[in-house]
C-alpha cells in the first residue's frame, strides 16, 4: 500500500506545508537556549496549539515538535536517554490533531541534523549517525507519524545515514537542505548534487527539496537548480529576513510577500510549499489563498523573483562553480526552526 503523503500526492498538484517551530513556541513562551522538544511532556497544550495553528490554516501537512529529540541534541540538556520517548510524545499529538482535521492531514515526523561532524572531519561515525536517526525514526513511527521529515541538513553524509535509518525503521521519508552559503549548503553540497544523492539512495525519499537558508529569493532559486527529477520537490524558506529588534529576532516578511512567495515556488517546480522561520498561521492563511486563486504561470525568471521578494545574497547559486568550496570547520548545531 502507497504511504499517506504519495496518496495525497496523486490527487494534489500541490500541498501546503506548516511554517516555523521555534517562532511559533516563542510566541507562546519558550525561552531561547530551551529545549522545545520537552513541551511535547510538559506543555501538551501548547505543541496542540502549535499544529493546530497549522491545520486551521490550511496546512495539508505539518511537522512535529521533534527537529532536535536525538539523542545528540538532546544531551545538551542531560536528556540523551528520552529520545525515543519524546519523538514519540511529539507524534502522537500531531496524530491526534491530524485525525480530528475532517480531511487528509499528514503528520511528518520532524528529523533535524545531529549537531555533531561526520568523519572523517569529525568525531560522528556512520554507524553512530544511523543508530541516533534510527532510534528517532523508531519513536515517531510509534507516535503515529505518516511519515518522517529530515531536515536542515548541510552534509551529505549525515543525509545518507539519515535515509538509511528510515529504511531500517521501514518508514517513507523527506529530506530537506539548507542551502544557506552561496547557495551551498555549509558543508559544501549544491542543489544539483543534491539531486545526484538522491538518485544513487537505496531507499529513496517521497520528496526532497530545501529549508531555511537566507531568504525566499536564495530558497527558490535552489529549488530551480534541482534540475530534472522524478520526485515531487519541496520548498520551505523563510519569511523574510531576520532583523534584531528591541532583544529579539524578527523576520521581515510580510503575508502579502508570502503568498507571492507560495506562487513563485509553486511555478518554479515545488509541489511541497511552505514556510520556515518567522512564518505564522497569518502567513500560511493568506500562502494557501494565493495557491487556490492564482492560475498557474511559467517558470519565473531570476529577475522577476528578485522584484518580487527582494535580491539573492550571493550572485551565484554555486551550480555555476563560482560559490564558495566545500567547507567541513564550521560549528554545524542548529536551533529549531525558528
Amino acid at each position: 500500500m502507497p504511504d499517506a503523503l504519495t496518496t495525497l500526492l496523486r490527487d494534489r498538484d500541490w500541498l501546503l506545508a506548516d511554517g516555523a517551530t521555534g517562532t511559533n513556541l516563542f510566541n507562546m513562551g519558550l525561552e531561547s537556549g530551551d529545549a522545545p522538544e520537552f513541551w511535547n511532556d510538559t506543555r501538551v497544550a501548547d505543541v496542540k496549539r502549535l499544529y493546530s495553528g497549522a491545520v486551521d490554516a490550511g496546512s495539508d501537512l505539518f511537522l512535529t515538535n521533534t527537529f532536535g529529540s536525538n539523542a545528540a541534541r538532546l544531551k545538551l540538556h542531560d536528556g540523551q536517554a528520552r529520545a525515543h520517548e519524546l519523538s514519540c510524545k511529539g507524534a502522537e499529538i500531531g496524530r491526534e490533531i491530524a485525525d480530528a482535521a475532517g480531511r487528509p492531514v499528514i503528520v511528518a515526523g520532524s528529523m533535524g541534523p545531529t549537531g555533531e561532524i561526520m568523519e572523517p572531519m569529525g568525531p560522528l561515525t556512520h554507524a553512530t549517525a544511523v543508530e541516533i536517526f534510527h532510534e528517532q525514526a523508531e519513536g515517531l513511527k510509534a507516535g503515529g507519524a505518516d511519515v518522517l521529515w529530515v531536515e536542515t541538513i548541510s552534509a551529505p553524509e549525515e543525509l545518507r545515514a539519515a535515509a538509511e535509518a528510515a529504511a531500517l525503521a521501514d518508514m517513507p521519508w523527506c529530506v530537506t537542505m539548507s542551502f544557506d552559503t552561496a547557495g551551498r549548503t555549509m558543508m559544501g553540497t549544491t542543489s544539483d548534487a543534491m539531486t545526484r544523492l538522491i538518485g544513487k539512495l537505496a531507499h529513496k525519499p517521497v520528496a526532497y527539496g530545501a529549508n531555511c537558508g537566507v531568504g525566499a529569493s536564495d530558497l527558490l532559486r535552489t529549488v530551480m537548480g534541482f534540475g530534472a527529477t522524478d520526485r515531487p520537490l519541496i520548498a520551505k524558506g523563510n519569511a523574510g529576513i531576520p532583523k534584531y529588534h528591541d532583544g529579539h529576532i524578527h523576520y521581515d516578511g510580510t503575508p502579502e510577500l508570502m503568498a507571492d512567495y507560495a506562487v513563485l515556488a509553486r511555478d518554479a517546480g515545488a509541489t511541497i510549499i511552505g514556510g520556515c522561520c518567522g512564518t505564522t498561521p497569518d502567513h500560511l492563511r493568506a500562502m494557501r489563498t494565493a495557491l487556490e486563486t492564482r492560475p498557474r504561470g511559467d517558470t519565473p525568471e531570476l529577475s522577476v523573483i528578485a522584484e518580487t521578494l527582494g535580491g539573492f545574497s550571493s550572485d551565484s547559486d554555486g551550480t555555476d562553480g563560482n560559490a564558495p568550496t566545500r567547507d567541513r570547520s564550521g560549528n554545524r548545531r542548529r536551533r529549531a526552526r525558528a
